[in-house]
């Protein structure tokens, strides 16, 4: 599958370094840094391009900037029409402190609005970058952990899923894009529990449901 990674920084970083290991063909794109993307593809064989080249051709794509940055990656991307959008994002403040939107909308809404003609849903955002290597790594030794999925396109969730798959956890549906309005704040409690709290921050979680 062909990728567009559209944010180079820690989530995008290792999520499209991943991706390559698993067999995929990633492309990385926006960076202050052109170096920063050469040296990401370079150690994974994946490519480093603009973010008309990465969303070009590309069966599903990677948003993964700051939620400031948004607007600018969007412009260059294009009306996105019929493109899969996997978006990672939160929409933080500054400061990484704050939900800027919430409760009667989400980051996920937003960006629906922004490109309606996308194929959107949202993942990975509430389960912390540092996790990522150390399930891939033991894919098929534990019990896969939990990645929440949203989004109103089914044929979307479920590339989405087999992406998940590939890094080694489970999607869990956890509804349309609507329900973000809940799943978004969930991330701030995920920040605390990984990065305040003792034992380091590569934090995954699981539900399970109690039956008999």
């Amino acid at each position: 599958m062909k990728i567009g990674i559209l944010g180079s920084g820690l989530m995008g970083g290792t999520l499209g370094t991943l991706w390559a290991a698993a067999g995929h063909d990633v492309t990385f794109a926006y960076s202050r840094s052109p170096a920063k993307l050469d040296r990401l593809a370079r150690d994974c064989g994946g490519a480093a391009g603009t973010v008309a080249e990465a969303v070009e051709g590309a069966d599903a794509l990677l948003l993964a900037v700051h939620w400031s940055r948004v607007g600018d990656v969007l412009g260059q991307a294009g009306d996105l029409a019929g493109q899969v959008v996997l978006n990672c994002c939160v929409p933080l403040d500054e400061d990484n402190r704050d939900l800027v939107v919430g409760t009667t909308s989400s980051g996920a809404e937003e960006l629906a609005r922004m490109r309606p003609k996308a194929r959107w849903v949202s993942c990975f955002n509430t389960t912390p970058s540092e996790s990522f290597a150390p399930v891939f790594a033991a894919r098929g030794q534990i019990t896969a952990p939990h990645v929440f999925t949203y989004g109103d396109d089914a044929g979307a969730k479920q590339i989405a899923g087999g992406l998940i798959r590939d890094i080694g956890f489970e999607p869990l549906d956890a509804g349309g894009l609507r329900n973000g309005r809940y799943v978004e704040p969930f991330a701030m409690a995920t920040v605390e529990l990984a990065y305040v709290q003792p034992g380091g921050p590569a934090l995954t979680y699981r539900f399970e449901k109690l039956r008999g």
